[in-house]
């Protein structure tokens, strides 16, 4: 007899190749989330803050005018929220607001109400006309800028005297306050306005410009004299730097949950939506009941389905599930031709004696071909199909 050669065992476990083909979206995945978390990870350890920050070293932060008020023993802390600015001052305290303008309506007259009387310096940088006719009262912002950034005093102001010249060209403003000191004029309006307090030796001062507190303008004319003189005159510095996440800002510290921000009604609306859904789906549906069998509106042949069947395996590269269809098929066949029955087709202690008996064959051979491992290459599936065909020819030859 002739049952040919017996193939060689494969190994059915995945390659190098292919496991990196399955698991290269995942680590690259993973690589991108470590990128991520790095560049974060530096983002968020850099001493860098914002403009007008004195905690930052940029060239538009005002670190060195901190560290110059440290050394004259002026302290300098900073806070973002209006309840902290509003604590903070004080007869011993200069409160400087940096963005006056992002402060809303309410934020301004509670600040006003709290620095007023306070015998405390509040020094306002840059603000504009709806902000400073509320911090500052009878001071009123010109719609028109300075066209130059150095000015000269020519005020009686002993800070602006003894500065000289300075970058406070900006807003320029106009006051109704006959004993404010308005200095650094341009074209006849000021830049830089002090307003003595009514009662309590405090005073505010508006400066239309924040270039005499930045890094990089510190050094230029006189900026830093001015600075220093300005913010230094007391023993404290609080830097106020309004935020828009403060909880003030929508006039109440209590913070508003999601629902809470949702319109009346949304309940109802969703309900609705919820039930158009339903019907939607009812009416979509094809089937309400169990799946029933429905014959095929044409005859395929059966060759077709096994060549569709065979080009779907060829695709997926499923030698292992196309040979173990052969095998059983053709175990299947051999059983009643043997005299063992179907049932017992797959189980090689029944069908194998009964082949080796009926071919006189080796026994090796034959459980080789019908039970062995599948095939390693498109080659082995062929020749493995081909010594199905020979063994079925031989069983069934008279």
């Amino acid at each position: 007899m002739t049952t040919g050669v017996a193939l060689a065992p494969t190994t059915t476990a995945p390659t190098t190749r292919q496991l990196w083909t399955r698991s290269r979206g995942i680590v690259l995945a993973v690589v991108l989330l470590l990128a991520g978390a790095v560049a974060i990870a530096v983002i968020r350890s850099d001493s860098r803050h914002g403009e007008l920050d004195p905690r930052s070293v940029d060239p538009y932060g005002s670190r060195a005018v901190a560290e110059l008020l440290a050394d004259r023993g002026v302290s300098t802390r900073v806070v973002t929220t209006l309840s902290e600015a509003r604590a903070a001052a004080g007869r011993d305290t200069t409160l400087l607001v940096a963005v006056p303008d992002l402060l809303t309506p309410s934020q301004q007259s509670q600040l006003r109400m709290s620095t007023a009387g306070s015998g405390g310096r509040t020094v306002l940088v840059a603000a504009g006309s709806t902000s400073v006719e509320r911090l500052a009262p009878g001071v009123t912002a010109d719609p028109a800028t300075s066209p130059r950034s150095t000015l000269d005093p020519h005020c009686g102001l002993a800070a602006a005297r003894r500065a000289g010249s300075a970058d406070t060209g900006g807003i320029r403003y106009t006051t109704t306050h006959l004993d404010a000191d308005t200095c650094y004029p341009s074209q006849r309006l000021a830049t830089l306005i002090r307003v003595p307090a009514a009662s309590g030796g405090g005073d505010t001062v508006v400066l239309g410009s924040p270039d005499i507190l930045l890094n990089d303008r510190l050094d230029k004319q006189g900026n830093a004299s001015l600075a220093l003189q300005l913010l230094g005159s007391r023993h404290h510095l609080v830097w106020y730097l309004p935020s828009l996440t403060d909880s003030s800002a929508a006039g109440t510290d209590d913070q508003k949950t999601l629902f809470d921000l949702l319109p009346s009604g949304w309940l109802w609306g969703a309900l609705q939506l919820f039930l158009a859904a339903v019907l939607a789906a009812f009416w979509r549906a094809r089937r309400l009941g169990p799946l029933v069998p429905e014959k095929l509106p044409v005859a395929v042949r059966a060759s077709e389905t096994v060549e569709g069947r065979a080009r779907l395996y060829r695709k997926a590269n499923a030698r292992d599930r196309a040979a173990a269809a052969l095998r059983a098929a053709a175990r299947t066949r051999l059983a009643p031709l043997v005299g063992v029955p179907v049932s017992q087709a797959d189980a090689p202690e029944a069908l194998l004696p009964a082949l080796s008996a009926h071919l006189r064959g080796d026994g090796q051979a034959l459980h080789s071909l019908l039970f062995g491992p599948p095939p390693g290459d498109d080659a082995a599936l062929i020749a493995l199909t081909d010594q199905l065909d020979a063994l079925e020819r031989e069983v069934r030859r008279p």
